[in-house]
């Protein structure tokens, strides 16, 4: 069953249903710290688990001549491998990320063909983020600028159409293509209006549902879901929900995803700063509010991100699901 499948199936039944994220391993790691995450999270019967995908990063090392050497390194490989595992170890449905940056269509098209032979047809298209030495985001000079493009290339694959066209009789694709969404704007978009006629252009484009960047105002997705059905989006939108675990984030998550922390949030954190467990504590009670509230609502499926770490996820699972 593909992901909208069960989207479509949770709103029937009145269900919320249960989803999280993963990173692969770094490189040199083995696949026990995901399965050890997989296996704590599996009994709240997750409805799929997305797994990321990034961006090459830069790695500079001093010659004896004092000059520097800059390698282009991948620190966290292997986003169709891991996906095609955690599938067929646990049979749950996987959506592997699939970004434009750093990459070519034809990079891309041979990433397509490796999932659709491995049985992987759930695909989250993103964007991706700049790269290191990049100011701006920058394309690959055969690639695609913006999501909306890989969208595009995803579903003329479903029907039939290649890179370079060469195929005239051939087995189709079938793959569901999810999307981001921004509850408080996307930080390069001149306004929300463009925001949403960007997002409008994803949708267009053959995307079938959204996933929101993570956000700690209930309101603000709310605010989001009516101006996109008035936009005349109408597929499911999905929130994306991360619990708030350290001081720090207080500063380094709007930076990172452009949300912004409620002052009540803030207030209560940094009463307790000096005490990381009553922080951490604080941070999953606001998520478990923000659980119920979304369930009550009729969200048919709660995306979390642990990023990396899963026991405030399971404390939130045992309370919500």
């Amino acid at each position: 069953m593909n992901v909208v499948e069960l989207i479509r199936e949770a709103q029937t039944s009145g269900r919320t249903r249960f989803a999280f994220e993963l990173l692969p391993p770094l490189k040199g790691d083995g696949t026990e710290g995901i399965a050890a995450t997989i296996e704590r999270l599996l009994p709240f019967d997750p409805a799929y688990i997305n797994v990321t995908c990034h961006r090459e990063g830069i790695k500079r090392t001093q010659r004896a001549d004092g000059t520097i050497e800059r390698h282009v390194v991948r620190r966290r490989p292997g986003t169709v491998g891991i996906s095609a595992a955690i599938h067929r170890r646990y049979g749950v449905e996987v959506v592997p990320h699939l970004i434009c940056g750093g990459q070519s269509r034809y990079d891309i098209e041979d990433a397509l063909i490796d999932l659709d032979f491995l049985g992987l047809h759930n695909i989250l298209a993103l964007r991706g983020d700049k790269s290191e030495e990049e100011a701006r985001f920058v394309p690959h000079p055969e690639g695609h600028a913006h999501a909306a493009g890989l969208v595009r290339q995803i579903a003329a694959m479903n029907r039939g159409e290649f890179v370079d066209g060469e195929v005239e009789i051939c087995h189709h694709s079938a793959f569901t293509i999810g999307v981001a969404g921004y509850p408080e704007t996307h930080g390069e978009a001149a306004s929300a209006e463009e925001d949403l006629r960007h997002l409008r252009e994803k949708i267009d484009a053959g995307a079938q549902y959204i996933v929101t960047q993570l956000f700690y105002d209930n309101r603000r997705f709310f605010e989001f879901v009516d101006r996109c059905r008035a936009a005349g989006i109408d597929v499911p939108i999905i929130p994306g929900i991360k619990p708030l675990a350290t001081v720090r984030h207080l500063t380094l998550l709007p930076e990172t995803f452009g949300c912004s922390i409620p002052e009540e949030l803030a207030r209560e954190v940094l009463r307790h700063r000096d005490d990381k467990t009553a922080v951490r504590e604080i941070g999953t009670e606001w998520a478990i509010a923000q659980s119920r509230e979304l369930k009550a609502a009729g969200v048919p499926v709660l995306h979390y991100y642990p990023m990396g770490k899963a026991e405030n996820i399971l404390r939130i699972a045992r309370t919500i699901f």
